[in-house]
């Protein structure tokens, strides 16, 4: 299983959220965290990072393998989410 790191950026944006959109963004990270390449997380071009889809939100990732952590960088609505 790996870990989750929640950035201070992402951690920030969490808590804007309202609670439905927080737990439903909390179910995902539950199941990324088990299998993180069973989740439809696709590759963001040009970086090493990955995303994932909850609706109207994404999340940004960065997985470290080698160590079996899991980053969480930025997560928001997605329209705003990739400027």
């Amino acid at each position: 299983m790996y870990e989750i790191i929640f950035s201070e950026k992402a951690k920030s944006q969490l808590k804007k959220l309202d609670k439905l959109t927080q737990e439903r963004i909390g179910s995902v990270i539950d199941r990324i965290k088990i299998r993180p390449f069973s989740y439809d997380l696709k590759r963001l071009q040009g970086t090493n990072y990955y995303r994932a889809r909850i609706g109207e939100y994404r999340i940004i990732l960065d997985i470290k393998q080698d160590k079996l952590i899991i980053i969480v960088i930025e997560l928001g609505h997605r329209k705003n989410i990739y400027d």
